[in-house]
């Protein structure tokens, strides 16, 4: 069974075409960034436009480029939820047209699904597992029992943390997207800056990120401000180097204590020794947050997996993948239903 997936959420235009045998053909992604950053962030007009102009040629070479003959495919998987409006037509609506010409289904992906089981697609692991999804739109622990069986343990009542380290970013004066540049420029640090904890002392998996923007927000500014620097209004490179750093570190201990009540949780339902736990999304590259989350599972006696980078970024495989999912447990859905919202 080979399946063509297509993923259009957000300001990525992604192609992949794979097997249930986890074969990839095919993993092709256009990123709109140099189109965002001046905006240090996603504009959705600008986002669906670049969809609508170029998935047809792309979609086109990168399977010219590796061989694929359209008439081997057997579906199309295609994400129709959740992300920006514009962007998912444009994906669906193209998805739709071909199938339609090849004469075979095409089944709606929710993009968060396609995070969630993206991990069976490069690691061989059993269900039930944990996952904590962490992207520049969401924030979200799951308990995955099967496919299509997913129980909400603690999502993010605000901001994300993705967007947490882009909107900071760009307070630094760094360049968009946030993640990677903090992460390059936090290994500089001297100083660890004090931030809080949001919900840390409270006994359930939520998340919240706007108060640490707020908190750390008003110490950039403070020291934009000091009357006493030689360079008012420019912070030193040290200081944003402290800054990243301190941020990291603060996302990281946030992620390890919520996840200390969601094993909880999970243990008592399904009593698995050395359980896993998915970091998935984009946050999931970053490697400080990795090794840190892996020390802390190495502590409770639990295993963090992560997929690799490509797979961690909005990509199409994990739509594909999350198809040849559902239609080996034969739940698959030819609905096509576009939602901007949508938990898992």
């Amino acid at each position: 069974m080979k399946i063509l997936g297509i993923e259009s959420s957000c300001d990525e235009t992604a192609i992949a075409v794979i097997d249930d045998t986890k074969k990839i053909y095919c993993d092709a992604v256009f990123s709109q960034i140099n189109l965002h950053q001046l905006y240090g962030g996603v504009v959705p007009e600008i986002a669906a436009r670049s969809h609508l102009e170029i998935i047809h040629d792309f979609t086109k070479t990168s399977l010219e480029r590796h061989d694929i003959d359209l008439n081997q495919l057997d579906a199309i998987a295609v994400t129709s939820g959740p992300g920006l409006i514009g962007g998912l037509m444009v994906g669906v609506n193209f998805a739709q047209t071909l199938a339609h010409l090849l004469n075979i289904p095409c089944y709606g992906i929710n993009h968060l699904e396609g995070h969630a089981l993206c991990v069976r697609l490069s690691h061989d692991i059993a269900f039930p597992y944990l996952v904590l999804l962490a992207s520049g739109g969401h924030c979200q622990i799951l308990a995955v029992r099967n496919v299509g069986d997913y129980v909400l343990y603690g999502q993010t009542l605000d901001d994300s943390a993705g967007e947490t380290f882009d909107k900071i970013a760009h307070l630094l004066g760094l360049a968009y997207p946030g993640g990677p540049e903090i992460e390059k420029i936090a290994q500089y640090a001297d100083t660890v800056i004090e931030l809080p904890l949001p919900l840390t002392n409270q006994q359930n998996c939520n998340f919240s990120f706007s108060g640490l923007k707020s908190a750390i927000r008003r110490k950039i500014l403070a020291e934009k401000s000091d009357a006493e620097s030689m360079t008012k209004g420019v912070l030193s490179q040290q200081k944003i180097a402290n800054f990243a750093f301190s941020l990291q570190q603060n996302i990281a201990d946030i992620f390890s204590n919520r996840l200390t009540h969601a094993l909880a949780r999970f243990n008592e339902e399904f009593n698995i020794t050395n359980p896993i736990i998915a970091l998935v999304g984009g946050v999931a590259s970053n490697k400080v947050i990795r090794q840190k989350l892996s020390d802390f599972c190495k502590s409770e006696q639990a295993r963090l997996v992560c997929p690799p980078q490509n797979l961690c970024t909005d990509n199409a495989a994990m739509i594909a993948w999350a198809g040849i999912e559902r239609i080996t447990a034969n739940n698959a859905s030819t609905d096509l239903t576009l939602y901007p919202r949508n938990p898992l």
